[in-house]
């Protein structure tokens, strides 16, 4: 019953309200011990455990990098370096993300984006400060609707890019389907199948992408009209 101990630590860290992976950490600790295990075959658990689990360990790590970058500035260097850019939009922005985010996950490299890594601290402020340079204060719903479109611009991108890459899983369930029904097909057969829908994709998001601009600038002028007739209702 004593191995048991790792739970009442568990329980009582997490009524405490202590930090939960500290808590975790010592209640395996504690149940190692309690098991007569020594400390070499603890860490050793524990090393596995991290490498079975790393992409759930680097999202673990990855929240609390980003919330030090940020709180040292990130999101403003960002907006600083974009609005040196004069040529640069909201739209042209996205668009150049969209093609980068498509292009790597085509050649296996799901990882390099993501809402939180890139579009949360990087790409989302950018796109808001290009907006910002161009048509001025913008009101919060055109705010909200960038991070909307650079969201979008993440997930389209991977989505369609990552079935190019041969060994990327859905590659493998769809061959694997197929034999099923007596249809054999090679994996780069699949994957090539999947250039023309990543192409159509790119261009039908990025088409969105392109009129953004001027949905943004007549949010802008509708919202800076309201203002206008708000101030003179009030001096009337």
């Amino acid at each position: 019953m004593f191995t048991l101990i790792g739970v009442v630590i568990v329980v009582v860290g997490f009524a405490m309200r202590f930090n939960p992976l500290l808590v975790v950490t010592i209640a395996g600790i504690a149940t190692g011990f309690a098991g007569d295990l020594s400390i070499f075959k603890i860490l050793t658990i524990f090393g596995e455990s991290f490498v079975k689990n790393r992409y759930l360990s680097l999202f673990i790590l990855t929240l609390p990098v980003i919330g030090l970058l940020e709180r040292s500035g990130l999101k403003e260097q960002s907006q600083i370096l974009i609005g040196k850019i004069k040529a640069a939009t909201c739209g042209r922005i996205l668009l150049l993300y969209l093609f980068i985010r498509e292009i790597t996950a085509a050649l296996g490299l799901t990882s390099f984006g993501g809402h939180a890594q890139m579009v949360r601290p990087l790409v989302s402020p950018m796109a808001e400060a290009a907006a910002e340079n161009k048509y001025g204060n913008l009101p919060e719903k055109t705010r909200n609707k960038i991070k909307a479109f650079a969201a979008s611009a993440d997930n389209v991108g991977v989505f369609f890019g990552e079935d190019i890459f041969i060994a990327f899983g859905a590659i493998l369930l769809i061959k694997g389907f197929y034999d099923q029904n007596g249809i054999h097909l090679d994996p780069i057969h699949i994957a090539l199948w999947g250039i023309p829908t990543a192409i159509s994709a790119f261009l039908i998001h990025g088409i969105r992408l392109i009129l953004l601009d001027r949905k943004i600038k007549k949010e802008v002028e509708d919202s800076n009209t309201e203002d206008e007739n708000i101030n003179i209702g009030g001096v009337r």
